[in-house]
């Protein structure tokens, strides 16, 4: 993915800059005074409901190149009461809101050791981000506890570069997270509401808890990944195959943690997984407008069928409400598509043509949490 030659070269007028706590501020010659240069402020204290801004630039054009992160306390609640925001070029609405975990590829607020290709958790307690993050004039990135708790403990860098000759096509990353508990039968999860302009849709981090006992163990994952381009309505121009297929596996999905695919949470006793794709090799772009979405469907098995039929109705995959039975004296086939409502949340990545965008803010944490 890298021009050999960068590895060598030096861009005139480019220069690098570390946002820490012992530099806030990356200015040059300023970092690691603190205990007269003795590693004296490595991290901070975020209080319930405070604010710190990890980095801000107003230098100019640049790009963020890596953000790594740790906290103390890394409970599922903290991850997702921490809340981060990226601003570019002085938007007054952020272009990342998301929270903590959920951005850095840890769905469900389960930390789990993986690698891919644009973020990473090498032993199962650190946060990093590879995305490149342009801006032409500024930028700024906060983190909010809006939790109960406070957090103990923040360290964190955020590396970029200052004085990049962007293109005028450069595009602005965005990242939006969303959540349903549960989805509503016969309709789409949606990952991205529509979003207008030209840009690049970089690909999405999902979590998924399977409602039990109402589905009781039975596959969850039936369901097409669906990629509204460019004026699509009733149907989209991009569409898969299954759940499992979107993330390059097949006939359901364990544990793996690939460049481009994985799934790094497959947890058969609490039925919770949690799962990413990365359109890198294979870029999907879109000149007016995109949305994207997952369908809901799961399929019963001979395993799973009476342990299914004994929790509740179920509604075959298709139009209207068909109810199907699947006791023994149902007669229906060992296998079978049906309709299902389960928890997902999300957090989707995407370049836009602004540093902006009209998506609904994020959700408020109680409703993340619950």
């Amino acid at each position: 993915m890298f021009d050999p030659s960068s590895f060598y070269t030096v861009p005139a007028g480019v220069t690098t800059r570390w946002a820490s706590h012992e530099n806030p501020d990356a200015v040059q010659g300023q970092g690691g005074q603190a205990n007269a240069g003795r590693k004296g402020a490595p991290c901070f204290p975020l209080a319930a409901g405070a604010q710190y801004v990890l980095a801000h630039e107003n230098r100019g054009c640049g790009i963020v190149r890596r953000i790594w992160m740790t906290i103390a306390g890394r409970t599922p609640a903290a991850l997702r009461s921490l809340r981060l925001d990226c601003y570019w070029d002085g938007a007054a609405t952020p272009a990342v809101s998301a929270p903590l975990g959920d951005f850095f590829g840890t769905a469900l607020g389960r930390m789990v050791v993986f690698q891919s290709a644009l973020f990473a958790n090498p032993e199962g307690r650190s946060f990093n981000c590879f995305i490149p993050m342009p801006f032409r004039h500024g930028m700024k990135i906060v983190l909010t506890n809006e939790g109960a708790t406070a957090i103990d403990s923040v360290f964190y860098d955020v590396d970029y570069t200052l004085g990049d000759a962007l293109p005028d096509d450069a595009l602005y990353f965005h990242a939006h997270f969303r959540r349903e508990n549960p989805t509503a039968l016969q309709q789409d999860f949606t990952i991205l509401p529509r979003v207008s302009g030209r840009g690049r849709f970089l690909g999405v981090n999902l979590g998924v808890r399977a409602n039990m006992p109402l589905y009781a163990t039975s596959w969850w994952g039936e369901g097409e990944m669906k990629i509204y381009l460019d004026g699509d309505t009733s149907h989209p121009t991009l569409c898969g195959t299954g759940t499992e297929d979107y993330i390059g596996t097949a006939w359901g999905q364990g544990q793996y943690a690939h460049l481009y695919q994985g799934c790094h949470v497959a947890d058969l006793e609490t039925m919770q997984y949690c799962f990413y794709r990365y359109h890198i090799p294979d870029p999907v772009y879109f000149q007016r407008d995109l949305r994207v979405a997952m369908q809901q469907i799961g399929c019963w098995t001979p395993e799973s069928k009476q342990a299914i039929h004994d929790a509740g109705a179920v509604y075959k995959a298709g139009p209207g409400r068909e109810l199907v039975d699947l006791s023994a004296q149902g007669g229906l086939p060992d296998y079978g598509l049906f309709e299902r409502a389960d928890d997902w949340c999300s957090c989707a990545y995407f370049y836009l043509d602004a540093p902006r965008n009209e998506l609904p803010p994020l959700l408020p944490v109680a409703a993340r949490l619950v």
